[in-house]
């Protein structure tokens, strides 16, 4: 994938609604936490802190890639998963959430 986004790795188009918060769109934290669900297929976008619905916001998938696009690493993570890392700097680990 180079810098310009010219090729969209996602599955969901660039304009997809998913979830994510005013720490990360607004206060500049760092995206540790993703979840891709099984019951809706929604995409959500989290620092590794618990997300008050106070602070919840929808945006277009596409902003979250400009934000960080290491998110396309994840462009293929299964319904049903997670992935977290500690930093941005550290690499992602993905969790099947499907077998709890």
């Amino acid at each position: 994938m180079n810098k310009n986004n010219s090729t969209w790795l996602f599955e969901d188009p660039p304009n997809v609604a998913v979830i994510t918060s005013t720490d990360i769109l607004q206060g500049g934290k760092p995206i540790l936490f993703v979840s891709h669900d099984s019951d809706d297929g929604a995409w959500q976008f989290h620092t590794s802190e618990n997300v008050s619905i106070d602070n919840a916001m929808t945006v277009a998938l596409a902003r979250i890639v400009a934000l960080d696009p290491s998110i396309q690493e994840l462009a293929d993570l299964p319904l049903g998963w997670i992935a977290v890392r500690q930093e941005v700097k550290h690499s992602w680990i993905r969790i099947d959430q499907t077998q709890s």
